[in-house]
């Protein structure tokens, strides 16, 4: 029961970074703070997220998979938000968008 609220309350934290994250991508004025913003929030909350999801797993391999997952999807959101980030200080254009 115990182990049960925990990973709910970890569940909850980790959405709740997400719609942080969210809210920080389409408040902030330009390109390099929403995605500052975005990464580092869903970053968070995918941690989060998958820990309380592993305290509810049946086996060790379930809590092998559900780690593997979120590093690699924790990685890909890295490289992504690098790759994102170094075209738009390449790309001469300005980073502030027009309101």
């Amino acid at each position: 029961m115990l182990l049960e609220l925990l990973a709910i309350v970890l569940i909850a934290l980790g959405a709740a970074f997400f719609v942080v994250g969210t809210i920080g991508l389409l408040r902030f004025p330009d390109t390099l703070c929403r995605l500052h913003a975005l990464t580092k929030a869903d970053g968070v909350g995918l941690g989060l997220t998958c820990l309380g999801v592993a305290l509810l797993a049946d086996s060790a391999g379930e809590v092998v998979r559900i780690l593997l997952i979120g590093a690699l999807v924790a990685a890909s959101g890295a490289v992504s938000g690098h790759l994102t980030a170094r075209h738009v200080l390449q790309s001469n254009s300005p980073h502030r968008e027009a309101r």
